[in-house]
Formats: structure tokens, C-alpha cells, sequence
């Protein structure tokens, strides 16, 4: 195995462990924490937290969804979520609402603040996400993407 460093990753390379910089899962854990820190601080004022906001965004894209598809695209554990949808029925950005087709299940909605406040967080949240990656050029930014897709999905 090659240990040959290109002078951009001599630069970016930590003193801590050459060996943590080898390790995927250490550079991948690194840069999400730099990231999520960054979200945090630009949407600070929304009072939103990732984990909201990407619930938020996919009910907004996916009208009706239940909370148990809501879990299996997002990760996110039964118990943990009702937490997170509670708070945004409280906040008066989603609804539950029976499902058209299952009498068991109950759709979630987003309603007019909703949208309203979806709009407003995906706009900074995409402003944020292109802050922390504006040293990549658009097409590292793309690779970037592609290959992360790759391994969530492998």
C-alpha cells in the first residue's frame, strides 16, 4: 500500500493519528461533526435540529407519509420519533390525519406554517451546506455525493 501524501493532504492531514487519517469512518465522522455544527449555527434562529428538519423536509416532499415509512427513510427509532413529531404538531407545522387507505395508520401533513417554515429552513439549510463544502469545486462536491450515496447504500 502506497503512504505517498499529495501536498493537499498534507495540508489537510491531523497530527493526532496518521492512522485515523486513513480510516474512512474517522474522516467521515470528522466532517459530519463539522457540518452538523455548521447546520446547527446557520439555523440556530429556526430553532431546528437536524434530525427536525429532515423530518420536516420529508414530510414535506412525501404528503401523507406515515410515521413508520418516516422511520424506515430517515433511521430513526418508533419511540424517538413520536417525540420529534409531537413537537411539530405542537409547533403547528405538521398534522396527523387518517391515512386514505389504511384505517390503522395516520398520514402526516404539513400545514400552511409548515410549508412556510420548510421553505425558510431548506434555504438555509442549503446555504449551509454550501458554505461548509465551498472549498470543493463543483464537481469534487458532486463526486463527493455520488460516493457517500454509495456507501450508505452498499
Amino acid at each position: 500500500m502506497s503512504t505517498a501524501v499529495s501536498p493537499d493532504d498534507a495540508v489537510l492531514a491531523s497530527p493526532a493519528s496518521p492512522m485515523l487519517d486513513q480510516l474512512l469512518g474517522y474522516q467521515a465522522r470528522r466532517a459530519a461533526l463539522h457540518i452538523i455544527a455548521q447546520f446547527h449555527e446557520d439555523l440556530k434562529n429556526l430553532d431546528l435540529r437536524p434530525v427536525t428538519f429532515s423530518v420536516l423536509s420529508l414530510v414535506g416532499h412525501q404528503d401523507g407519509i406515515t410515521a413508520r415509512e418516516v422511520c424506515t427513510a430517515l433511521g430513526i427509532q418508533p419511540p424517538n420519533l413520536v417525540g420529534i413529531v409531537n413537537d411539530l404538531c405542537q409547533r403547528g407545522w405538521v398534522e396527523r390525519q387518517p391515512h386514505p387507505t389504511d384505517g390503522r395508520a395516520l398520514g402526516l401533513h404539513l400545514t400552511p406554517a409548515g410549508q412556510t417554515m420548510l421553505t425558510e429552513a431548506q434555504d438555509l439549510a442549503v446555504a449551509s451546506d454550501r458554505e461548509v463544502s465551498a472549498h470543493l469545486t463543483a464537481n469534487e462536491r458532486q463526486t463527493l455525493l455520488r460516493l457517500l450515496r454509495k456507501l450508505r447504500h452498499a
